[in-house]
């Protein structure tokens, strides 16, 4: 009787869990072309037949190199009212990530579809994996980790990889409304961009100053989420990459504003961290493998 309950709890679990999806699907707004599910249909065929074999981390990398080349593009996902943004096509540091991530582990599922990939990106990208308003989405990468560690998307590997505390004090959004179209004029939104942002900041965080990159480069894997903490007044992050292992050097792939594309980065992790002044080290952060 016991065995029976427990069947038709899990049972009933994964009803519910098919009607959130379903729901989130019927009453979102989405933002693509038709090119995007294209470029998908391919990166999934190049992709699907050994992802299962493949460490987290490999695919992760393997996945991030099929956008060599990919024009940078800022900006993408501001669109009103917020939907779901999915673009292939064009790539800013942080959709070029969660772009990758959700590839990978919608390329793990039994039926890697296109409504699939979608279901992952918005889970990866917004809050509570649903989307309402500006508020809804993760704007700063403290908080996008903290979140998608909850959910098991991912692991803060900051203090295994010889982290020290970071301490935050972030308001930037919050203090530049009309630097956001979505805020101008929306004192409400704004106040919930800041109760966030306090949240957010009495969080307990670790980071690898930049120091300390080279000789803690051993302890970051093939395919970890590489952020580059600012010493800017208000923000956490500037930059995000995937990072990769080539010829012994532990450099990055990510979307490079000044080369206005997709790269491998030519210099090293700890080279380029030293090379910015307002770089203070990075957040190292680990895709959890889709079981």
């Amino acid at each position: 009787m016991r065995k029976l309950r427990i069947g038709w709890l899990l049972a009933v679990g994964c009803l519910l869990a098919l009607v959130a999806t379903a729901h989130a699907r019927s009453s979102e707004r989405r933002y693509s072309e038709p090119e995007d599910q294209r470029l998908f249909e391919e990166y999934m065929a190049s992709i699907k037949q050994e992802a299962s074999a493949l460490p987290m981390g490999e695919l992760m990398t393997r996945t991030a190199l099929l956008f060599l080349d990919k024009p940078y593009v800022a900006s993408t996902l501001e669109k009103e009212p917020e939907g779901l943004v999915i673009n292939l096509r064009e790539l800013d540091c942080t959709t070029f990530m969660e772009t990758t991530l959700a590839l990978c582990r919608t390329a793990r599922l039994d039926e890697p579809t296109f409504d699939a990939f979608c279901d992952q990106l918005r889970l990866i990208r917004y809050r509570e994996g649903e989307i309402h308003d500006y508020a809804d989405r993760l704007h700063y990468m403290t908080d996008w980790l903290y979140v998608n560690q909850r959910k098991g998307i991912v692991e803060d590997v900051n203090q295994a990889v010889g982290g020290e505390p970071l301490p935050l004090a972030l308001n930037f959004i919050s203090t530049h409304p009309d630097s956001y179209k979505q805020l101008k004029g929306q004192p409400e939104l704004t106040a919930r961009i800041a109760a966030q942002e306090q949240a957010i900041s009495a969080r307990s965080y670790y980071y690898l100053p930049k120091e300390k990159i080279e000789s803690c480069a051993g302890r970051i894997q093939e395919g970890d989420i590489v952020c580059f903490v600012t010493s800017i007044k208000g923000l956490d992050v500037t930059h995000v990459g995937i990072t990769h292992w080539r010829d012994g050097q532990l450099t990055f792939i990510h979307a490079s504003m000044s080369a206005k594309k997709v790269i491998v980065n030519p210099e090293s992790l700890a080279d380029y961290a030293k090379a910015i002044k307002s770089c203070r080290g990075i957040l190292v952060i680990r895709p959890c493998s889709l079981e």
